[in-house]
């Protein structure tokens, strides 16, 4: 692996590049400027992050690292050329997985066919699961296209489809990201976050028994955009701005959720907001639990930063990516947050998960430079990458 380290070298070829086209009158002057900003203190990297891939093509949202050190990747159909959006890392190659004929766009055959996927998830019982948003372009979801899709690892064939209908996948609906606990229910429960951008935030409850489906915390505040939030990235505040010059504020509902080791507690955070929310999981799974009461006991964890993506492991950790600081953060089990990757090169931290080997691994993707953020101009700097930092814990079991 490719270890990543920041050096004053960087500092002088951007100082060089600023100063670029300076007049010769000035040139010593500006010499002298760069050798004494080379004394200044300047921000600090953490951590020791290494390059696992390196991606050309699409933008990666989702990675997932099976309990057999496998890694798999996903490439949402926003707008990039996607010609498959499920892919298996291997030597730095992506390829199509489970085959190219599913990774196949045809809004004909939603249910057999993967649309558009957001999330890859290992379940650390011998399954990849696919989250299908079937909603290309975040366009309103293909009827019957946004789905759960279970393969298995050993044969790479698809073994289950849970289809989610009208009921739970509204019209504003874009299911993000999830989690699975094989110690409740006949075979299992899964925890689904609809991290809306134009309609209300939720979780979506599946039993993966029945693939039966419920909605839960609908509109809730913790679901929902945080009101006033304004993020900053890069130096530069995050709207929507559209090549003729309109903007609207960045407005995106729960996204990132991560599963406690004992399967008790579902933590959850809208991508607009800051602050970590959690929830039993027995009281999201009781049908006489009213959405009054379930409101009730959310509990607001506090401020962990603007996040993506989220994590827990085996010890009770709980890790979020920091979009604004270029960060990987750690809450323990006190409730503490500590930073243990930071640098230039974590441009949007997306999706975080924990492989086998200890190390937790996670997307960068420049999710921010896309040009709906830059009046139509695509700032984005291939390769986007897939990262890691040594955590030495394992990942949260699910059994």
């Amino acid at each position: 692996m490719k270890k990543i380290s920041i050096t004053k070298t960087l500092l002088r070829a951007a100082i060089g590049l600023a100063l670029a086209g300076t007049s010769i009158s000035t040139l010593a002057l500006s010499t002298h400027q760069v050798a004494a900003l080379e004394q200044l203190a300047s921000d600090r990297t953490v951590g020791e992050t290494e390059i696992v891939a390196t991606f050309r093509g699409a933008m990666p949202t989702g990675v997932t690292v099976t309990e057999t050190g496998r890694i798999f990747v996903n490439f949402p159909r926003w707008g990039d050329d996607v010609p498959f959006t499920v892919a298996e890392v291997k030597n730095n190659e992506v390829i199509p997985y489970p085959n190219a004929k599913i990774n196949q766009a045809v809004n004909s055959q939603p249910r057999s066919h993967f649309l558009s996927v957001q999330s890859v998830v290992a379940d650390g019982q011998g399954k990849l699961w696919v989250l299908d948003t079937a909603a290309p372009k975040f366009s309103k979801p293909v009827d019957g296209g946004a789905k759960l899709v279970a393969i298995d690892l050993n044969t790479n064939k698809v073994v289950k489809t849970i289809v989610l209908h009208n009921d739970v996948v509204l019209p504003t609906t874009y299911v993000n990201d999830v989690r699975f606990d094989y110690r409740v229910g006949k075979a299992g429960m899964a925890y689904i976050t609809d991290s809306s951008l134009s309609g209300t935030g939720g979780i979506i409850v599946v039993d993966l028994d029945s693939g039966k489906a419920v909605r839960r915390l609908t509109g809730d505040r913790s679901t929902s955009p945080e009101q006033g939030f304004v993020p900053v990235v890069e130096g530069e505040t995050l709207l929507q701005r559209n090549s003729n010059g309109d903007t609207a504020p960045f407005s995106v509902a729960s996204d990132g959720i991560a599963l406690s080791a004992d399967g008790k507690t579902l933590y959850y955070s809208p991508l607009s907001g800051r602050h970590l929310f959690s929830i039993s999981t027995e009281m999201l799974r009781d049908p006489n639990v009213t959405e009054q009461q379930l409101s009730a006991a959310v509990k607001d964890l506090g401020e962990k930063g603007a996040s993506d993506g989220l994590e827990a492991d085996a010890t009770g950790a709980v890790y979020a990516g920091d979009y604004e600081r270029n960060a990987i953060r750690k809450m323990d089990k006190t409730g503490n947050w500590t930073t243990i990757a930071h640098g230039p090169h974590i441009l949007w931290p997306d999706t975080l998960s924990i492989g086998p080997d200890g190390y937790l691994y996670f997307t960068v993707n420049q999710l921010h430079r896309q040009p709906g953020f830059h009046m139509g101009k695509d700032k984005r700097q291939k390769p986007y990458a897939l990262l890691r930092v040594k955590i030495n814990a394992a990942p949260a079991s699910t059994k």
